[in-house]
């Protein structure tokens, strides 16, 4: 349980995600990805925080990378033109 400001205890919230922490959505950065998030973290707004924060949760959390790295060009023909089909009719 963590204590607010108000000095109530509040029980740990219950998230959709395991990102719980700043540290946390860092660990789950690629190095690139860290910078851009330490940037943006210093630049944003502290109203503005909570929903910065949920972003870089979601963009961290979605699986996307690890579904280009397991199957980045299966069923993608490459080098095939659609006017290679064609007739030249002139």
């Amino acid at each position: 349980m963590t204590t607010a400001p108000s000095g109530g205890p509040h029980p740990p919230s219950q998230s959709s995600h395991p990102l719980r922490t700043i540290r946390d959505i860092r660990e789950s950065l690629s190095e690139d990805q860290r910078r851009h998030f330490d940037t943006e973290l210093a630049d944003t707004e502290i109203e503005a925080l909570p929903e910065m924060l949920h972003r870089w949760v979601t963009l961290s959390n979605d699986g996307f990378e690890e579904f280009l790295l397991s199957a980045p060009f299966e069923g993608l023909d490459f080098g095939a033109r659609s006017y290679d089909e064609q007739t030249d009719t002139e």
